[in-house]
């Protein structure tokens, strides 16, 4: 089965169908999570502090989820509107925009404090016209560019990808290095077909000081049939950073997600009151 990269733009192939589609599988839900989960691994940001984030190629929100647990704010652009559209109607927290990643980015210098992609920056391999401007080098050098200026020093950014060749790999850590960023590839697993992934995990900033991350070694897969650092995140994800269970549904949270409809112009949003996410007696 070809990727999805080699069948059409994204854009087109992530059409209404589609979108829906790839939202809804639980297989991709769960690659989507254990990858994001990773990615913030790599991504080191420091415990317990708020920090902002850039999610790119944030599609239908699944990733940006996980943002949301983890505690972080979160900006996510796609090209696709039929993504957007889906995420919109998910009700993700992020603010959502639509944008062609290799025309690159229009953020204020230092405007995050860390970016994170999710099998997305396969799809700047491929020219969709002739035209020059078209070509994967240009594309990845206006994304390398504009990122790294997006990004505050210090920090980093986490790409998950699909390479198809060492050729790929070698033209986006060269052009990713000629933007000003440091780091390189970090591949979990590469012994396995199936659980082996790569990141492309930069640095930005600190004089070469931050230390490369190490991949996750073996096969990357258990009796169960699970990558090896799923079970280790299972026990994390129903807490938040403090230990604690997640009140996933409690007062602050409904009053927070409240207030962002209001900031939306969504209509018809309850007033709050005392009677705001009062536990109901369970009826028979």
């Amino acid at each position: 089965m070809s990727r999805p990269e080699l069948i059409a733009p994204p854009e087109i192939y992530y059409g209404d169908t589609e979108a829906t589609k790839y939202t809804n599988n639980s297989r991709v839900q769960q690659i989507q999570a254990d990858m994001t989960y990773r990615a913030l691994e790599l991504l080191n940001l420091p415990p317990d502090e708020p920090a902002f984030l850039l999610d790119i190629g944030c599609g239908s929100g699944l990733s940006g989820e996980i943002l949301d647990e983890e505690g972080y704010n979160w900006v996510g652009c796609d090209i696709a509107p039929s993504m957007l559209e889906v995420a919109l109607e998910r009700e993700v927290e992020g603010d959502l925009f639509l944008q062609d990643i290799g025309q690159g980015f229009g953020f204020r210098p230092g405007s995050f404090d860390g970016a994170i992609s999710i099998s997305v920056i396969q799809w700047l391999l491929n020219a969709e016209t002739s035209h020059p401007t078209s070509s994967p080098p240009h594309r990845l050098t206006r994304f390398f560019t504009t990122l790294h200026s997006a990004l505050r020093n210090p920090s980093r950014a986490v790409l998950q990808f699909y390479p198809s060749s060492d050729d790929q790999i070698q033209l986006i850590t060269s052009i990713a290095q000629k933007a000003g960023f440091g780091g390189g590839v970090v591949v979990d697993y590469p012994n396995s077909k199936k659980a082996k992934k790569v990141f492309l995990c930069l640095f930005v900033g600190s004089g070469g000081a931050q230390q490369m991350p190490q991949g996750l070694d073996g096969e990357g897969v258990d009796i169960g049939g699970q990558a090896r650092f799923e079970k280790r995140r299972e026990k994390l994800r129903g807490k938040g950073k403090d230990g604690k269970r997640k009140g996933i549904k409690d007062k602050d949270w409904i009053l927070k997600k409240k207030e962002l409809y209001r900031q939306r112009g969504k209509e018809s949003v309850p007033r709050d009151s005392k009677y705001t996410a009062r536990k109901r007696r369970p009826v028979f």
